[in-house]
């Protein structure tokens, strides 16, 4: 599943091809997604300016600029389990899992290809924050308001294991499970602790941790950009070096003991036995 980082990463690629740019068509070749994609999107959408490209948690918010004969509104996109999107001539033959289609001039389209069609194209009119998916997300992990004051509130009280509880979107957004891992490695936690039952200062550190892993996350994505104007177009997950996800079994990075794997609340969850307590 696509997660912050990538998700941020296609939002850098995309939006230097579609700010300022007129919609001209919109295509709907599949509505069958997560939730049905509205057919009054050509209609809506069709002669509206793009303004700005944003991220909230794991959903692009494409801001139509308002105008005489347009309200203001926005698209919402989410990528769901294998989505993706791409910038492509609209000579470029459309594949299989082209989904919805969004064409800036006379050759440019925005492409969702969505194999298993759990992504979303939705509409709201106004801001974003009314629609329901958003309306109850908690701050964005890299902003000034997600801090360990914040994060040790948010806990007390909670015997909900402290990873559910970072990877709970109202409590703080788009932490996903890679790097909910990786973060509770560095800051040496194990990921079943309760939540309600560690201290400020290690809430400290595990907020720093979770900016580090998805500030590199998103540093290392820069290099994919230029996939957003090439045949593939799929920025994929970044090939970082990852110190305990998908590492069962290997030895720890910083003291060699294997790394350990348990299911917690249904995902894959990776630990060292003597880092993290």
């Amino acid at each position: 599943m696509p997660e912050l980082p990538e998700v941020e990463t296609t939002r850098r690629g995309i939006e230097p091809h579609l700010s300022g740019k007129i919609i001209q068509q919109i295509l709907i070749r599949e509505s069958r997604m997560r939730w049905p994609i509205p057919d009054c999107l050509p209609e809506v959408l069709t002669g509206q300016k793009i303004d700005t490209i944003q991220r909230r948690g794991k959903y692009l918010l494409v801001h139509l600029k308002p105008s005489a004969r347009h309200e203001y509104g926005v698209l919402i996109l989410h990528l769901g389990m294998s989505g993706s999107l791409r910038i492509t001539s609209a000579t470029t033959p459309l594949r299989k899992h082209d989904h919805f289609i969004l064409q800036v001039g006379a050759q440019k389209q925005l492409r969702l290809h969505d194999p298993r069609r759990f992504g979303a194209v939705l509409w709201q009119a106004g801001h974003a924050e009314q629609h329901p998916l958003l309306a109850h997300l908690g701050p964005e992990p890299l902003e000034a308001d997600f801090n360990a004051n914040y994060l040790y509130g948010s806990s007390q009280g909670r015997k909900t294991a402290i990873k559910q509880h970072l990877m709970n979107g109202k409590v703080v957004v788009g932490i996903g499970n890679i790097y909910a891992n990786e973060a509770l490695f560095l800051s040496g936690i194990h990921p079943k602790r309760a939540a309600g039952r560690i201290g400020k200062a290690r809430m400290t550190a595990l907020v720093i941790a979770a900016k580090q892993v998805l500030t590199q996350a998103i540093e290392q994505g820069g290099t994919t950009l230029k996939d957003f104007v090439n045949e593939k177009g799929e920025p994929g997950y970044f090939k970082q070096s990852l110190h305990v996800y998908g590492r069962e079994g290997m030895p720890c990075t910083h003291c060699g003991a294997p790394v350990r794997h348990l299911v917690l609340g249904q995902r894959a969850t990776f630990y060292c036995t003597q880092c993290q307590h």
